[in-house]
């Protein structure tokens, strides 16, 4: 008989590299006029990747160097064109399964001294962090904290079919985390822009390190977290074609659901944060209640912010 998941069998699926993890057996991505790594890249993609004489392979120590075409000049610029000259060569190409022989929106790199993006799809490749906004809406009803779950579209690409919080993307370049839950809130769910405007709340982040069994790309990511309290007489319904379809669930039929991981996988940390953060999950009812609550919030391999540490 199969072991029953916990809750912390669902943040390792996700937060799967550990703390202890050699680096050094990636190649360290560096900007130009930066000496921290923006990026960890496996060595196989490094050998495929149609390299221009913008970037310098280090074989010895294991690095790649972005270099300033603009000589100073328009530093941030420079750096996005010379990404997007390899990576318009990686799709033209089709080298790589991972962009889907498509362009994608435009992810920035986090934590740059300046604004610097390349293309979603591509982020995994460079190791770059990814960026991604989540909004859980719930309902207090005579019976108790009930939360909106979204289904995913059977069409989608990535997890197709399965479930999600209420409302969920990434973060563009040219985004705040906000702007981002406003035109999801709207385009997946039908949800009034003025009140989701007025009602919605920043309640703080999740991060996590991910090595993709597949692929063995290892992708830092960092998840905005907002709340939505919703009257029972509003209920968000789909509008684009990425959503099935919304239910109203109570806080067991969730954690169900989880264990049985129909979650998209790092929607599952999502959840246990707002459990957290809403009283429902304690110390007195989860024996891994501090475990759970330090790896939500992970230290990631990458720059956070573009002042460098003294």
């Amino acid at each position: 008989m199969a072991e029953s998941r916990t809750f912390l069998d669902l943040i390792n699926a996700v937060d799967s590299v550990p703390d202890n993890f050699d680096f050094t057996t990636l190649y360290r991505l560096f900007l130009p006029q930066d000496t921290r790594p923006h990026g960890f890249m496996l060595p196989s993609v490094v050998s495929q990747m149609p390299w221009s004489s913008d970037f310098i392979i280090d074989h010895n120590s294991h690095t790649v160097q972005l270099l300033d075409s603009s000589d100073g000049e328009d530093t941030g610029n420079a750096c996005c064109a010379s990404f997007k000259k390899v990576i318009d060569t990686a799709i033209d190409s089709d080298i790589f399964t991972l962009l889907h022989g498509t362009h994608s929106e435009m992810y920035k790199i986090l934590g740059a001294k300046y604004f610097v993006c390349l293309e979603r799809f591509a982020a995994p490749l460079f190791g770059i962090s990814s960026l991604g906004a989540h909004m859980t809406a719930y309902v207090r009803t005579s019976t108790g904290l009930k939360i909106w779950v979204a289904r995913r579209s059977a069409h989608l690409f990535t997890y197709p079919g399965m479930l999600d919080t209420t409302v969920a993307g990434g973060v563009k370049a040219d985004q705040l985390p906000f702007d981002c839950i406003l035109a999801e809130a709207d385009e997946e769910a039908s949800l009034p822009a003025e009140y989701v405007e007025k009602n919605a709340h920043a309640v703080g982040i999740v991060s996590y390190v991910t090595k993709n069994k597949k692929t063995g790309l290892v992708s830092p990511t960092i998840l905005y977290n907002y709340d939505l309290e919703l009257p029972e007489t509003i209920a968000p319904q789909p509008k684009d074609d990425e959503v099935e379809g919304f239910y109203l669930w109570g806080v067991e039929e969730v954690q169900q659901a989880m264990l049985r991981e129909e979650f998209k996988p790092n929607c599952n940390l999502v959840m246990l944060d707002f459990f957290i953060r809403h009283g429902i999950m304690t110390q007195e009812n989860q024996a891994d209640y501090v475990e759970i609550v330090n790896r939500l919030t992970r230290r990631l391999p990458i720059p956070t912010t573009s002042i460098k540490k003294s």
